[in-house]
Formats: structure tokens, C-alpha cells, sequence
């Protein structure tokens, strides 16, 4: 391509491509290197504009001082186009209809860190073949003949809102496309952590452990055995020293977590809870772990973090620990010892700063035996054991947190109820197999189920009313020797049977009321057969 001079005169330029036969030549600097693109189209058009603005000036002055002045075009084309180009925000760029680059302005090499030299004379091919981007827009425009606008990548990374639009010649031919740029690399990085934020409310609002009745009811720990537990989870929880809760299903096992994480230094972060037995193994690595964008079919475009990112610098709890399967095992076993993990689907280790406390209902000692759990895991999270015992062990909690528990659920469901003294004595000597959250789901049911503010015997539920939960004495064992040897009749085996659950009954509740109950009868017919048998209660 011809080059010539940037100083080179107007009709010099004119003239130089009509001999030759040119359509563009290339403009060098005093130095001779390029620095545009001359186009005949281009001289041609500023030939046409100066000899209008010859022609304003000559009306202007024929008009005299007063007289009006031309159009606001003549007065623009007095402005150099690029002085116009640089006092925009927004980055242009501009190429001729084959794609060749005539013109960008400041903002543009401000967004992409591109400078004229760059691209200048430079085809669009040749710039994203060497990767300064990674898509024309221009060349889309020049193939479809239409507007069009993508979000392209630097070479840097940043991402960039590129709109480009054709510009036609009188003739209706493309002469030009004129392209806009917009740095949107914030934007899209504000959007990731609106995004990512709502992530960490969604985990949060899922694993979060609402402390609600739990909480308040702490105070009601008066047996020896619960208040030596939490005087230990005291004296360790200052530390981030691994704990192993074990107890019975129901006996406050998060209760007694949520206490060691509020003495703890970590007090003023999140407070997670994942049971491990409650979710399928895929979806609890994903839960635990996150996972990568695209990790797997249907997960999310953007990724998403685990409950050891959101848990960072605070406390996860994870119950029923001895449900986790043995795969999972060997990755929390990592993060365990060196505070790292593999998100699924990723190719980098992430830190995370947690503190994990753990809990079970089995016996994880026995669990290793079987080969159902990791020995070295075990060991890690268990250097301080504490185990909660069943509420059987707890009678003297049991009344208290009746009467605790009657009066949250009353406020909740606007109800007044009350319990009758031998509701309490029954329910004192209760087995509770399903221990403090049997208790709680049979006040509640007792609150909205009942029809009377006073809560009595007759209203509790078959399973409240057996003799603590003892087995029925078989009638062989209750006959007495002389009976059974002399073939008693079936009458005498029904009064010796009835004496004996009988004097069983007295033994077990103080008053005759209770006792009444727990064979389900009433009280007058049970004073009656004890008069009829002679049985005398025992002070």
C-alpha cells in the first residue's frame, strides 16, 4: 500500500490517488511509522466539506456581520473528527467496510489497555487471530449488514459490551462501522456477588440452627449427669479442640453444640448444622464441599459454595456423623488436617477456617470395628468425647421442662392450658424413648388437641399410660403356687392376675389417682378392688 506523508496536503492527497489509481493509502509520522488509513472516499469527502465551508464563509461575509449563519453542519465540520471522538466516555472504534481499522479514540485505549499503534491499518482478523480480543463485532457487522452487539474478553481477562453499527455512503454501500465499547468487567463482578451473596442467605436460612425454645430452655438442665456435660463443653469451648457429642436421638445434641459455639471466640459467626444421615451422598458432597461452574449436569452456571465456605470463621456442626459415607470420609478427613478442600468438580484446593463439631447417635467406636467408619478420622474428631444421657437418666428435668414447654406452646397457638398434678406424675415416670423431642411434640399435640384448659389423665396417649413402659407380668408368673398346683378355676387366675398389677401399680406412682390411671381405670374402682383384695398402700 502507498504511504504518505501526515502533513501531505488535501488536494495533494486528492490528486496522488486519482494518478495512481488508489483507493486508500497509509499515513506514516515524521518517525515513518503507520498511523492510519486514508481512504479516497475519505478525501473525497473532506474535498466536498471544505468546499462548503468555502461557500459559507463567502455567503457569511457577502451577508455582512448581522446576517445568519449557516447550518449547524458546516460550523461542526470545522472540528476536528478526532478532538469529537476523544471527549467521548465510551470507547469507539472504528473500520472501513473490508474490516481494516481507521480510528479509535482515548477511551477506547483507556478500557483495553490497546493503544493506536496497535491497530491502526490493522485488519479485524489479524487483531483477534493475535489475540488482542476475542470476537469482532465489526467483521459480524460487515457479514450481516446489521447492528449487532456481544460482550468480548481482553486479552487481560476483562470482559467488554461491544455494539457495533453499520454506516452507509449516499449510495446505500457500507462505508463504515462505527463501534462502541463498554467496560463492564465491575458490572459483571457486582453481578457474581449479588449472586454468590444469595448463595450464602440461601445456605444460611437452610443450615442455620434457630436457637428458639432450645435456647431458653437451657436453664432446665438440673440433673448432675447433663450439667457435668456442659460444664465440660465450658471448659473446652474456648478452644477450637475437636468435640464428639454421642447420646440418644433427641437428648440435645444440637443444644449442647450451639452452647459451645456461643462461649467460643467464634461466637459472632454463623452457626451451620448439616445432618449427614438427611441428604443422598451426591447431594451432601455438594452441600459440604460446593462445587465448580458446570461441575455436573444441571448445577449452576456460576458454581456454588459449600457449607465450608459460608461456616468460614464460625462453627459447623455436623450430626449424625456416623452416616457419612466412607468417600466423604477421606475428603473431610483433609479438612480436618490442613483446613483444605476440593471443591466438586474443581481443579484448586480452597482454605476455609471453621471449627467442626460433630455428633452421633451410634456408637462410632463400634462403627470403626465394623469397618463402617474411618479409624484415623474417628481419633481426629474425638479428642474430647461427651456423651449426653437419655432423658430416662434425667427424671429430675422432666417436670420442669414440661411446665417450660406447656407455656411456649401456649403462647404460640394462643391457648391456656394447665396440667393436672397427675398428668406430671405420669409423665415423670415416662420411659421417653424418643427422649426431649418426644417430650416436645407430645406438649404441643396435647395443647392443640385438647379441647379443656385443664389437661388430665384420660387425655394422654396410650403409650404415656403403661407402667413406665415395663412389660405386662405374664399370669403364670402372678398365680400364686397353691392356684396354679390346685388347678384354679379362671376366675381365681383373673383376681390373683388383677391383684398383682395392682400392688405393681401402687408401688410405682404415689397416689392412687396415678395408679388408677396407669391401668386404666378410675379411681373409685380402684379403691374398691383394693378394699376387696385388701391391700393397704404402703406409706
Amino acid at each position: 500500500m502507498q504511504n504518505v506523508e501526515q502533513d501531505l496536503k488535501l488536494e495533494a492527497a486528492l490528486a496522488l490517488l486519482e494518478r495512481q489509481s488508489l483507493e486508500a493509502v497509509e499515513v506514516i509520522d515524521t518517525r515513518g511509522e503507520v498511523i492510519g488509513v486514508l481512504t479516497r472516499q475519505e478525501v473525497e469527502s473532506a474535498a466536498e466539506r471544505k468546499e462548503r465551508l468555502a461557500r459559507s464563509n463567502q455567503r457569511t461575509l457577502a451577508a455582512g456581520p448581522d446576517g445568519p449563519p449557516d447550518t449547524a453542519t458546516d460550523l461542526l465540520a470545522e472540528v476536528p473528527v478526532q478532538r469529537v471522538l476523544d471527549a467521548l466516555h465510551d470507547g469507539v472504534y472504528i473500520t472501513d467496510a473490508l474490516g481494516v481499522t481507521v480510528a479509535i479514540n482515548q477511551a477506547y485505549e483507556r478500557i483495553t489497555g490497546l493503544k493506536r499503534s496497535d491497530v491502526l491499518g490493522r485488519h479485524m482478523q489479524e487483531l483477534v487471530r493475535r489475540g488482542y480480543i476475542s470476537k469482532s463485532v465489526s467483521l459480524e457487522v460487515i457479514r450481516d449488514g446489521k447492528p449487532v452487539t456481544l460482550v468480548q474478553s481482553l486479552h487481560d481477562g476483562r470482559k467488554i459490551l461491544v455494539s457495533g453499527l453499520p454506516m452507509h455512503a449516499r449510495d446505500g454501500a457500507l462505508s463504515h462501522v462505527v463501534t462502541s465499547v463498554r467496560d463492564i468487567t465491575e458490572l459483571l463482578r457486582a453481578k457474581h456477588a449479588q449472586e454468590q451473596l444469595r448463595q450464602l442467605h440461601s445456605l444460611h436460612e437452610t443450615y442455620s440452627v434457630n436457637a428458639g425454645t432450645d435456647e431458653q430452655a437451657l436453664e432446665l438442665v438440673t440433673s448432675e449427669a447433663t450439667a457435668a456435660c456442659f460444664a465440660l463443653a465450658e471448659r473446652v469451648a474456648a478452644t477450637d479442640v475437636k468435640v464428639l457429642i454421642q447420646g440418644e436421638t433427641g437428648t440435645g445434641k444440637t443444644l449442647l453444640a450451639r452452647y459451645l459455639h456461643e462461649h467460643s471466640e467464634r461466637s459472632a459467626g454463623v452457626f451451620l448444622e448439616l445432618n449427614c444421615a438427611a441428604l443422598p451422598e451426591g447431594l451432601l458432597e455438594a452441600e459440604l464441599f460446593g462445587y465448580a461452574p458446570g461441575a455436573f449436569t444441571g448445577a449452576n452456571a456460576r458454581g456454588k459454595q459449600g457449607l465450608l465456605d459460608v461456616a468460614n470463621g464460625g462453627t459447623l456442626f455436623l450430626d449424625e456423623i456416623g452416616d457419612l459415607p466412607l468417600s466423604l470420609q477421606a475428603k473431610l478427613l483433609k479438612v480436618v488436617e490442613e483446613q483444605r478442600f476440593m471443591p466438586v468438580g474443581g481443579t484448586e484446593l480452597r482454605r476455609t477456617n471453621v471449627r467442626l463439631l460433630t455428633a452421633s447417635h451410634h456408637d462410632l467406636a463400634a462403627r470403626v470395628r465394623e469397618g463402617r467408619f474411618r479409624e484415623d478420622l474417628y481419633y481426629r474428631l474425638s479428642v474430647v468425647p461427651i456423651t449426653l444421657p437419655p432423658l430416662r437418666e434425667r427424671r429430675g428435668e422432666v417436670i420442669p421442662l414440661l411446665r417450660h414447654y406447656l407455656g411456649h406452646f401456649c403462647q404460640r397457638h394462643a391457648r391456656v392450658r394447665h396440667f393436672d398434678p397427675e398428668v406430671l406424675e405420669l409423665l415423670a415416670s415416662h420411659q421417653w424413648p424418643g427422649n426431649i423431642r418426644e417430650l416436645i411434640n407430645l406438649v404441643e399435640r396435647l395443647v392443640v388437641t385438647t379441647d379443656q384448659t385443664l389437661i388430665t389423665t384420660d387425655m394422654l396417649p396410650a403409650e404415656c399410660l403403661g407402667p413406665g413402659g415395663l412389660a405386662a407380668p405374664s399370669a403364670a408368673a402372678t398365680i400364686p403356687a397353691g392356684v396354679r398346683e390346685n388347678h384354679a378355676t379362671l376366675t381365681q387366675c383373673t383376681q390373683a392376675l388383677e391383684r398383682e398389677l395392682i400392688h405393681r401399680a401402687l408401688e410405682r406412682h404415689a397416689t392412687t389417682r396415678a395408679a388408677a390411671s396407669s391401668l386404666g381405670i378410675n379411681q373409685s374402682t380402684l379403691v374398691k378392688k383394693m378394699q376387696k383384695y385388701a391391700i393397704r398402700r404402703q406409706r
